[in-house]
C-alpha cells in the first residue's frame, strides 16, 4: 500500500539566526543576537521580556522597516501590517479617511475604498463612525480604528507593539475579546509584543520569553486552556506566574 506524506506547512514567518547591531565600532549596540522563531500560519505568538530586550526591534525587522545585520527574516510572501502603542491617527482626517490611507497608497478605486471602509468599521464594531474625527473618540475606539487601518492593507500577518498598553483595564479586556474574534474570523497570524505577562497568556497560543539585551530566545511556553479565556482565571494566573518567575530570574541576572 502506498502512503502519501502530508506536506509540511510553510511558516507564515521564519526568523533565522538574526542579529541586529546599531552603530559602529566602540559605540555599537547589539539589540538582538542569534534569534530564531518560527510562526505557523494562523498562530498567535506573544513576545515578552524586560525593557530593551529587542521586542520592538524584532517587529521592525519582520515588517521590513529595518534590515538584520546577520540572519534572515522570511514572511513567505505574506502581507505584513504593524500596529503601535499609539493609534497614530491623522487628526485632520475622519475615521473613514484614516482607514482609507493605505488603500489610497495602493490606488484602490474610490467606490471600492468606501465599501471596504464600511466593512472594516463593521468588523471592529464602529459602524456609523466614519465621519468622526479622532479627537471625538475614546482611546479604545481610536485603537479600533488603528486596527481597521492595519487590516485595510489586506495583511494576513499582523504585528502589534503593545497596542493596549495605555488603555484602562476594562477597555483592554474588551479589546482582548475583539482582537481574538477578528484574529479567528480573518485567520490572521499575529506577533504581539507586551510587557503584561497575563495579557500575553490570555491572547497567545505560545509565549516567547526574550532575554535582556542583547535579545535572545530563552524559553517558549505553550499556552493551555480553551478559548475564549478570562485574564483573571486561575489557569491564566498560574501560567502567567510561571513565566513571570522565569522573567524575574532573567532580569535579576542582569541587574
Amino acid at each position: 500500500m502506498t502512503t502519501t506524506a502530508t506536506p509540511a506547512r510553510v511558516p507564515a514567518v521564519e526568523i533565522s539566526g538574526i542579529s541586529k547591531v546599531f552603530g559602529h565600532g566602540t559605540g555599537a549596540v547589539t539589540a538582538i543576537d542569534g534569534m530564531s522563531i518560527t510562526v505557523a500560519p494562523g498562530e498567535f505568538v506573544s513576545l515578552v521580556g524586560a525593557s530593551g530586550c529587542g521586542k520592538s526591534t524584532l517587529l521592525s525587522l519582520v515588517a521590513g522597516l529595518e534590515s538584520p545585520t546577520t540572519g534572515s527574516v522570511d514572511a513567505s510572501g505574506h502581507r505584513v501590517a504593524m500596529m503601535f502603542q499609539e493609534a497614530a491617527l491623522f487628526p485632520w482626517l475622519t475615521v473613514g479617511g484614516n482607514i482609507e490611507v493605505p488603500m489610497k497608497a495602493d490606488r484602490v478605486p474610490r467606490a471600492e475604498r468606501r465599501r471596504r471602509v464600511a466593512d472594516l468599521l463593521d468588523l471592529v464594531r464602529l459602524s456609523g463612525f466614519d465621519r468622526k474625527r479622532p479627537h471625538e473618540l475614546s482611546g479604545g475606539m481610536r485603537m479600533r480604528v488603528a486596527l481597521a487601518r492595519a487590516l485595510a492593507q489586506d495583511a494576513d500577518v499582523l504585528l502589534m507593539d503593545e497596542p493596549f498598553g495605555a488603555l484602562d483595564a476594562m477597555t483592554r479586556d474588551i479589546l482582548h475579546d475583539e482582537l481574538e474574534r477578528i484574529w479567528q474570523e480573518r485567520g490572521l497570524t499575529v506577533l504581539f509584543v507586551t510587557h503584561n505577562v497575563r495579557e500575553a497568556v490570555r491572547l497567545g497560543d505560545r509565549v516567547v520569553l526574550l532575554s535582556s539585551r542583547p535579545g535572545r530566545v530563552i524559553e517558549e511556553f505553550e499556552v493551555e486552556g480553551e478559548r475564549p479565556r478570562r485574564i483573571d482565571s486561575a489557569l491564566i494566573a498560574g501560567q502567567a506566574a510561571a513565566i513571570t518567575d522565569r522573567l524575574r530570574e532573567e532580569v535579576s541576572r542582569h541587574a
